[in-house]
């Protein structure tokens, strides 16, 4: 029976910001695709989204009239079984894992999903329990813990694909592939295979003297710099230039890391950039666990990792040779300088370092992120705009300079 998708967020959104606040859950990106992309794949339908209000213009809810429509929680990565189970509910039937709900049948009823506390429906359905496995998106450094077995779950999805053979020039160790579609670039690399994968797209360039081990992802578009070496359990996003030291991140898209400098167990958006000899600290000094901010309680948490970097969110940038400490966040469309290590919180449209702090204009903020996005032959529209502005106002509390 043919059926749509349309992806709801849960009430964890706020603790997956500030990622969260520039995008709805299901366009995360681990692994090789977005929650999105994988559940399109394994199903093979079409999705819609209803986002939150802030980001409604970017993501409408469009979905198509008259055709049954399954709700899918955006939060939620899908395996190959979990996605059969989601395929064959019938309406009025509801996948739950645990207290979690997963999706739910609506038929053609598209009246928009509305949910109770702790992830229940307001609404009757029929529960059906699954011992299926799934990738929860709980907090935002699962992105990066759990990557590992994201990338094995797409690896699935892809085989059967189309690959090319590396170039002569490259040395492979190992037993795993190199995953070279059609149009992608490497030479002179060495890929290490021993514990997966490597996965190049097309349009893809891995240049001379690269070091690259497995299982990793480097989307399309993406360029790695001469002489980068890069760790296992990485994904490099579309459009993303990296360069240096680069072990067990994910970048989403679009952001720049070109060159030297350490960046490990981290999260980076999109339209970022990390200025050169930009260093990361991924384990306190004392081996002890990283307190990391969460915007949902106002202040840190503790992660319970003894490995935890930088999360960088939408448009912010940093300068050259910045520090950052173990387990910083850094907000929406800040920017970042000067010598000494910055706080580990800083807020949304924040301009400044170690030194201090003061309010990035929303105006300047805006101007360059045209600039940035002009690079790419792309704008920046109308909706990107009072996207800026809604959350420049949201989070003007916590730019208490």
């Amino acid at each position: 029976m043919t059926f749509q998708l349309a992806f709801f967020d849960d009430e964890y959104r706020t603790a997956l910001f500030p990622l969260a606040a520039t995008r709805p859950l299901c366009e995360f990106r681990f692994g090789i695709f977005t929650v999105r992309e994988k559940w399109e794949r394994h199903l093979a339908v079409s999705s819609s989204t209803l986002a939150a209000q802030s980001l409604e213009e970017l993501w409408p809810f469009t979905p198509q009239a008259g055709v049954p429509l399954i709700w899918v929680n955006g939060r939620v990565a899908p395996s190959a079984q979990l996605a059969a189970e989601v395929k064959a509910l019938g309406p009025g039937e509801a996948l739950i894992k645990g207290e979690l709900l997963v999706a739910c049948h609506a038929g053609t009823d598209h009246t928009p999903l509305v949910l109770g506390g702790s992830d229940h429906l307001r609404v009757n359905y029929e529960l059906r329990e699954t011992s299926a496995e799934a990738i929860v998106i709980r907090r935002l450094h699962d992105l990066f813990t759990q990557n590992r077995r994201a990338l094995q779950l797409d690896f699935e999805l892809i085989a059967g694909g189309t690959f090319q053979s590396p170039d002569a020039t490259c040395t492979i160790i190992g037993s795993h592939p190199v995953l070279m579609e059609p149009g992608a670039k490497a030479a002179g690399c060495i890929f290490n295979t021993t514990e997966g994968p490597v996965y190049i797209a097309a349009g893809a360039e891995v240049m001379e003297g690269s070091l690259v081990r497995g299982p990793i992802a480097i989307c399309s578009g993406a360029q790695i710099k001469m002489g980068a070496k890069l760790y296992a359990d990485s994904t490099i996003g579309p459009g993303c230039k990296v360069g240096g030291e680069v072990t067990n991140s994910v970048f989403f898209a679009n952001s720049n890391k070109s060159h030297d400098g350490y960046l490990g167990n981290s999260v980076i958006g999109e339209w970022c950039n990390l200025g050169a000899d930009t260093n990361t600290s991924n384990l306190k000094n004392n081996y002890g666990p990283v307190k990391v901010y969460n915007y949902a309680i106002g202040g840190e948490e503790d992660t319970g990792l003894i490995f935890h970097g930088l999360i960088m969110a939408d448009h912010a940038k940093c300068g050259i040779n910045t520090m950052f400490n173990t387990g910083t966040v850094v907000g929406v469309a800040a920017n970042v300088f000067g010598s000494g290590f910055p706080p580990k919180f800083i807020p949304d449209f924040s301009w400044g370092g170690a030194e201090g702090f003061t309010e990035h204009s929303l105006h300047k903020a805006i101007e360059t992120a045209e600039r940035v996005l002009a690079r790419r032959n792309k704008k920046v529209e109308a909706p990107l705009r009072r996207l800026f502005q809604l959350v420049f106002e949201r989070t003007a509390s916590l730019r208490r300079f």
